[in-house]
């Protein structure tokens, strides 16, 4: 577009022609300064203007030749304007389309340089192919194994009984086998089965209020059994002020009577009154 507009003349300062003309024929219908008004007969109006020794005549002139000089003179500098205008235009496009054409090479050569290393690359990578191939072509197929070829010795030796046949080798066979299954039964017998265990809450009950309840439970603890281990303990109330012991025990069943145990603890005379089985569970 702007290379169009540079080959046109455009009046770009038409609107200084027009105020020029606008000027002029305004100053044309004003009258003479000094010169004397003719009005119409009906209305009194002036109609014309008549100048004193032609003063008026002459300053009309020279409007109209100042306006016609600066008409000319706007043409003239709106061509040239114009003309600037459409330069500049030109050699912005021009520089744009150089442009252009630096980055079009620029991507081209880039282009063609990615191209060759593709190829390169291709190939490499087929010579590396063909390469493991060969390398893995003769390791690919396993070796066939030999078969043993069957020798006339393979059908000597058939006919031999190898487990033996005679009255003899029989009874040693049992004999041994017996001896075996005896061997095994009394290593089963031997065996320690699951260790049977109850967990056993005693309640021990003191004489009155004023028994020491800690020194009663360290004395049940002095109690050492094989089998026996001691848990938890507290101190229930009971009535009065009165407190029981209730001592938590583990005890193996073959190892450990409760009987005992109980008879053990009320043998603490000075604390202990009696001893009662609050709870009996299986472990």
């Amino acid at each position: 577009m702007a290379l169009e507009l540079a080959h046109e003349n455009i009046w770009f300062d038409k609107w200084r022609a027009d105020d020029a003309e606008r000027q002029f024929y305004e100053n044309k219908a004003q009258p003479a300064i000094g010169s004397p008004c003719v009005r119409q007969p009906c209305t009194g109006r002036p109609v014309g203007v008549v100048s004193k020794g032609g003063s008026g005549l002459g300053s009309l002139v020279s409007q109209i030749a100042k306006a016609r000089q600066e008409i000319q003179n706007s043409l003239v500098s709106g061509g040239h304007s114009g003309s600037a205008g459409g330069s500049g235009a030109s050699s912005d496009v021009l520089n744009r389309i150089t442009k252009l054409e630096g980055e079009n090479k620029n991507l081209s050569s880039t282009v063609s340089s990615l191209e060759q290393t593709i190829l390169t690359l291709t190939k490499r990578l087929e010579m590396l192919e063909c390469d493991d191939k060969t390398t893995t072509a003769p390791t690919s197929a396993s070796p066939k194994k030999p078969v043993p070829m069957e020798t006339e010795d393979d059908d000597d030796d058939d006919d031999v009984d190898l487990f033996g046949s005679d009255d003899e080798d029989d009874e040693a066979a049992a004999r041994v086998r017996e001896e075996r299954i005896k061997a095994y039964a009394e290593k089963k017998a031997k065996k320690p089965g699951p260790i049977a265990k109850s967990s056993v809450l005693l309640d021990c009950k003191p004489w009155d209020d004023e028994t020491d309840m800690f020194v009663m439970e360290t004395e049940v603890r002095k109690i050492v059994m094989d089998g026996l281990v001691w848990g938890a303990a507290k101190l229930v109330p009971l009535a009065y002020g009165i407190q029981k012991l209730s001592i938590l025990c583990t005890v193996e069943d073959e190892k450990v009577s409760i009987d005992d145990l109980s008879e053990k603890i009320q043998e603490i005379e000075n604390y202990v009154q009696s001893v009662d089985i609050a709870a009996f569970n299986k472990v």
